[in-house]
């Protein structure tokens, strides 16, 4: 395959994988399994090239993604155990529950611009980090 050839393939495969992380959002994170998972296994394929720092950003994006989701959920579970049975005058629940939900609606936009930011610098021909 001619190297403008590969350029092509590679860069329509970014691409993809970026678009495949922003739909995750309304799949439930299953499309960002996939696209992770294609991230791990064609890494070695972009290794030199510009293409390698996007898939590094893309992975880190996910990892990150899931670190915060993690992280949030924590209030979530303590306002799933506080409300079993508890006071209806107890706030820890629902303040629990709102903190969830910042995190998650954050967490979303913080995607969709990491995404967003990849393309536009996929677009450029350049590489993620100078």
């Amino acid at each position: 395959m001619s190297f403008d050839a590969q350029f092509k393939s590679d860069k329509t495969l970014t691409f993809v994988l970026y678009i495949l992380y922003i739909a995750a959002i309304f799949s439930a994170g299953i499309l960002a399994v996939v696209a992770l998972i294609i991230n791990y296994v064609k890494r070695k394929d972009v290794q030199g090239t510009i293409f390698e720092s996007h898939f590094t950003w893309q992975i880190r994006t996910v990892w990150w993604y899931l670190l915060w989701n993690i992280l949030g959920a924590v209030p979530l579970f303590i306002f799933l155990i506080t409300t079993n049975g508890a006071d209806s005058q107890d706030v820890v629940g629902p303040v629990g529950l709102v903190i969830w939900m910042a995190v998650v609606v954050i967490a979303w936009f913080w995607i969709i611009y990491r995404a967003v930011r990849g393309l536009m610098v996929l677009n450029d021909n350049r590489a993620m980090y100078s």
